[in-house]
C-alpha cells in the first residue's frame, strides 16, 4: 500500500467554462489532504496525496466534465458564444452531472462509491435521516452514486443543507479505508447455486452482522471489513 501517490490532472477541458486559477484554488480549499503543484501553461497540474483522496477528486472531475458536455449540447442551439464563468457561479463542491441550483441555491451534492452508498444506507440509515425541510435524492451511474441534498422548506436554510452534506461526507470518509468487496460468481447450474448461496448467506448472517450481501443475476457482492468478508466468502463457497 502506497502512503502517497502523484497524479497529473489535465484541466484544459475546463478552460472555456472556468477561470482555471479559481478552479485550482477551490480544489485546494476542498481537498486539504492533497498537495497541488503549479498550473502549467498547457492546463496540466500535478497532485500528490493518498490514493483514496486522489480517486475521489478524479471521480468528481469526471462527473463535472460529463455535466459540462451535456450542458453545452443544450446551450449550443441558444448561443455560439459562451462566456467564461467564474467559479462562484458553478460551485465545485456542489455540482455533478445535470446539476442545477434551485432559486435559492439551497442544493448540494456528494459523490460516493456505489458500494459504499449501499453499505451506508443499510447500516447507517441515520446518516440520511432529515426533517421535512430537507429532501435527499440519489442517481446511480455504475460505480458512482451522486447524492443530492436540497432545501424544501418555506424558509431556506443553507446551513442545514450543508450540515447534512457534511454528515454524509464524514461517514463516507470513516468507511472508505475499512470497507472491501468480494464477489462470488455463479457457475454451472445457476438456479441451484443461487438457492444454495441464498441459504448459506442466510445461515451466516447472525455470525457476520456487519457484512452486506447484494445478490445479482450472475453473482453476489459481499461488502464489509476485509477480514470478515474473507471468512464469509470462504464459508459460503465451501
Amino acid at each position: 500500500v502506497f502512503s502517497s501517490v502523484t497524479s497529473v490532472l489535465n484541466m484544459s477541458i475546463f478552460k472555456d467554462q472556468f477561470v482555471l486559477e479559481d478552479l485550482i484554488q477551490e480544489f485546494k480549499k476542498k481537498s486539504t489532504a492533497l498537495s497541488f503543484g503549479p498550473l502549467q501553461s498547457n492546463g496540466h497540474i500535478s497532485v500528490q496525496g493518498s490514493f483514496p483522496a486522489i480517486k475521489l477528486l478524479r471521480d468528481f472531475l469526471l462527473l463535472k466534465a460529463k455535466s459540462l458536455s451535456e450542458e453545452d449540447k443544450r446551450e449550443e442551439s441558444k448561443s455560439h458564444q459562451r462566456p467564461r464563468r467564474r467559479l462562484q457561479q458553478r460551485g465545485l463542491t456542489t455540482e455533478t452531472s445535470n446539476f442545477v441550483h434551485n432559486a435559492d441555491g439551497q442544493k448540494q451534492a456528494v459523490v460516493l462509491d456505489t458500494d459504499m452508498y449501499h453499505y451506508m444506507k443499510h447500516f447507517f440509515p441515520r446518516t440520511f435521516l432529515v426533517n421535512d425541510d430537507v429532501v435527499i435524492s440519489d442517481i446511480t451511474d455504475g460505480d458512482i452514486t451522486t447524492v443530492y441534498i436540497e432545501n424544501a422548506g418555506s424558509r431556506p436554510d443553507a446551513g442545514q443543507v450543508l450540515r447534512v452534506k457534511k454528515k454524509i461526507e464524514n461517514q463516507s470518509i470513516k468507511l472508505h479505508n475499512a470497507l472491501r468487496k468480494e464477489r462470488i460468481y455463479f457457475e454451472g447450474h445457476i438456479r441451484d447455486q443461487k438457492r444454495r448461496y441464498k441459504w448459506a448467506c442466510g445461515s451466516l448472517k447472525a455470525r457476520y452482522p456487519y457484512v452486506l450481501i447484494i445478490p445479482y443475476d450472475t453473482h453476489i457482492d459481499v461488502i464489509g471489513n476485509s477480514s470478515e468478508i474473507f471468512e464469509f466468502t470462504k464459508e459460503v463457497s465451501s
